[in-house]
Protein backbone atom coordinates (compact mmCIF):
# COMPACT_ATOMS: atom_id res chain seq x y z
CA UNK A 1 0.00 0.00 0.00
CA UNK A 2 1.35 3.37 -1.04
CA UNK A 3 1.29 6.41 1.25
CA UNK A 4 -1.08 8.04 -0.86
CA UNK A 5 -3.23 5.47 -0.48
CA UNK A 6 -2.75 4.47 3.17
CA UNK A 7 -3.59 8.02 4.33
CA UNK A 8 -6.94 8.21 1.60
CA UNK A 9 -7.79 5.20 3.87
CA UNK A 10 -7.13 6.59 6.97
CA UNK A 11 -9.02 9.49 6.26
CA UNK A 12 -11.99 7.67 5.14
CA UNK A 13 -12.29 5.14 8.17
CA UNK A 14 -12.15 9.23 10.71
CA UNK A 15 -15.15 10.45 8.31
CA UNK A 16 -16.54 7.14 8.89
CA UNK A 17 -16.47 7.23 12.41
CA UNK A 18 -17.10 10.76 12.68
CA UNK A 19 -20.36 9.91 10.37
CA UNK A 20 -21.67 6.87 13.60
CA UNK A 21 -21.17 9.35 16.09
CA UNK A 22 -23.87 11.73 14.20
CA UNK A 23 -26.52 9.05 13.41
CA UNK A 24 -28.76 9.98 15.74
CA UNK A 25 -28.63 13.79 15.42
CA UNK A 26 -31.19 15.16 18.78
CA UNK A 27 -31.06 12.01 20.84
CA UNK A 28 -31.64 13.03 24.50
CA UNK A 29 -30.62 10.91 27.19
CA UNK A 30 -33.30 9.11 28.87
CA UNK A 31 -35.19 10.24 32.49
CA UNK A 32 -34.47 7.43 35.29
CA UNK A 33 -35.89 7.88 38.19
CA UNK A 34 -36.55 5.49 41.71
CA UNK A 35 -39.81 4.43 42.23
CA UNK A 36 -39.01 1.97 45.28
CA UNK A 37 -36.24 0.56 47.68
CA UNK A 38 -37.90 -2.19 50.22
CA UNK A 39 -36.30 -4.81 52.00
CA UNK A 40 -37.10 -8.23 50.40
CA UNK A 41 -37.12 -11.70 52.18
CA UNK A 42 -34.11 -13.83 51.85
CA UNK A 43 -33.10 -17.47 52.35
CA UNK A 44 -29.87 -16.95 54.19
CA UNK A 45 -28.67 -14.51 56.16
CA UNK A 46 -27.29 -11.59 54.22
CA UNK A 47 -30.62 -9.05 53.46
CA UNK A 48 -31.85 -8.24 50.35
CA UNK A 49 -33.53 -5.06 48.98
CA UNK A 50 -35.76 -4.51 45.73
CA UNK A 51 -35.00 -1.24 44.12
CA UNK A 52 -37.07 -0.10 41.08
CA UNK A 53 -36.50 2.18 38.44
CA UNK A 54 -38.86 4.01 36.11
CA UNK A 55 -37.13 4.69 32.72
CA UNK A 56 -39.07 6.98 29.98
CA UNK A 57 -37.28 7.18 26.52
CA UNK A 58 -37.99 10.34 25.21
CA UNK A 59 -36.47 9.57 21.39
CA UNK A 60 -37.87 7.98 18.54
CA UNK A 61 -35.78 5.32 18.56
CA UNK A 62 -36.39 1.77 21.11
CA UNK A 63 -33.96 2.05 24.09
CA UNK A 64 -32.23 -1.61 23.71
CA UNK A 65 -30.80 -1.75 27.53
CA UNK A 66 -27.89 -4.41 27.80
CA UNK A 67 -26.98 -3.86 31.12
CA UNK A 68 -27.24 -2.22 34.11
CA UNK A 69 -24.60 -1.64 37.10
CA UNK A 70 -25.18 0.19 40.70
CA UNK A 71 -23.84 1.11 43.99
CA UNK A 72 -25.73 2.06 46.96
CA UNK A 73 -23.78 4.12 49.72
CA UNK A 74 -24.61 5.00 53.15
CA UNK A 75 -22.55 7.64 54.88
CA UNK A 76 -19.30 7.57 52.40
CA UNK A 77 -19.76 3.38 52.74
CA UNK A 78 -20.23 1.28 49.75
CA UNK A 79 -23.19 -1.28 51.35
CA UNK A 80 -24.64 -2.55 48.27
CA UNK A 81 -23.57 -3.68 44.77
CA UNK A 82 -24.73 -4.74 41.83
CA UNK A 83 -24.82 -5.75 38.16
CA UNK A 84 -28.41 -7.06 35.80
CA UNK A 85 -28.78 -7.66 32.19
CA UNK A 86 -32.12 -8.66 32.75
CA UNK A 87 -33.68 -5.56 31.61
CA UNK A 88 -36.66 -4.69 29.11
CA UNK A 89 -36.87 -2.92 25.57
CA UNK A 90 -38.70 0.84 26.07
CA UNK A 91 -40.03 1.41 23.32
CA UNK A 92 -39.67 4.89 21.47
CA UNK A 93 -41.59 7.45 23.73
CA UNK A 94 -42.46 5.07 25.80
CA UNK A 95 -41.64 4.71 29.85
CA UNK A 96 -40.41 0.85 31.65
CA UNK A 97 -39.67 -0.12 34.82
CA UNK A 98 -37.00 -2.07 35.72
CA UNK A 99 -36.28 -3.99 39.43
CA UNK A 100 -33.16 -4.76 40.62
CA UNK A 101 -32.10 -7.22 43.26
CA UNK A 102 -29.46 -6.15 45.57
CA UNK A 103 -27.18 -8.18 48.48
CA UNK A 104 -25.79 -6.21 51.53
CA UNK A 105 -21.57 -6.25 51.57
CA UNK A 106 -21.21 -7.41 54.80
CA UNK A 107 -17.89 -6.33 55.37
CA UNK A 108 -18.61 -2.79 54.72
CA UNK A 109 -21.69 -2.99 56.52
CA UNK A 110 -19.67 -3.58 59.60
CA UNK A 111 -17.85 -0.37 58.93
CA UNK A 112 -20.98 1.69 58.37
CA UNK A 113 -22.41 -0.24 61.76
CA UNK A 114 -19.21 0.78 63.72
CA UNK A 115 -19.53 4.18 62.75
CA UNK A 116 -23.04 4.54 63.38
CA UNK A 117 -22.42 3.29 66.90
CA UNK A 118 -19.46 5.90 67.33
CA UNK A 119 -21.12 8.83 66.55
CA UNK A 120 -24.47 7.70 68.47
CA UNK A 121 -25.63 11.53 67.91
CA UNK A 122 -26.28 10.82 64.57
CA UNK A 123 -29.99 11.99 63.69
CA UNK A 124 -29.90 11.74 59.89
CA UNK A 125 -27.69 9.01 57.27
CA UNK A 126 -26.62 10.24 54.00
CA UNK A 127 -27.56 8.12 51.39
CA UNK A 128 -26.44 7.56 47.69
CA UNK A 129 -27.65 5.74 44.27
CA UNK A 130 -25.21 5.89 41.41
CA UNK A 131 -26.29 3.80 38.51
CA UNK A 132 -24.85 3.10 35.04
CA UNK A 133 -27.15 1.99 32.57
CA UNK A 134 -25.83 0.82 29.10
CA UNK A 135 -28.02 1.64 26.27
CA UNK A 136 -25.54 0.24 23.27
CA UNK A 137 -22.19 1.28 21.69
CA UNK A 138 -24.11 3.93 19.49
CA UNK A 139 -25.57 5.21 22.99
CA UNK A 140 -23.85 7.52 25.67
CA UNK A 141 -23.90 5.38 28.96
CA UNK A 142 -26.72 6.59 31.24
CA UNK A 143 -25.52 7.77 34.45
CA UNK A 144 -28.18 8.44 37.42
CA UNK A 145 -26.70 9.22 40.77
CA UNK A 146 -29.41 10.36 43.59
CA UNK A 147 -28.26 11.50 46.97
CA UNK A 148 -30.09 12.22 50.40
CA UNK A 149 -30.32 11.70 53.83
CA UNK A 150 -32.83 9.34 55.79
CA UNK A 151 -34.11 10.72 59.34
CA UNK A 152 -33.69 7.95 62.11
CA UNK A 153 -35.65 10.66 64.48
CA UNK A 154 -38.67 10.67 62.80
CA UNK A 155 -40.82 7.88 62.01
CA UNK A 156 -40.96 6.32 58.48
CA UNK A 157 -44.42 7.01 56.41
CA UNK A 158 -45.80 4.33 54.44
CA UNK A 159 -48.31 4.49 52.27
Amino acid sequence: MTKKTGRGLLLFLILFVSGCATLQPGYETPIVSITSFEAIPTQGLIPQFQIGLHIVNPNRSPLDLKGVSYTISLEGHKIMTGVSNQLPLIEAYGEGDVLLTASVDLFSSIGFFTDLIRTQTKEKISYSLNAKLDAGSLHPMIRVTRKGEISLTQPIQTQ
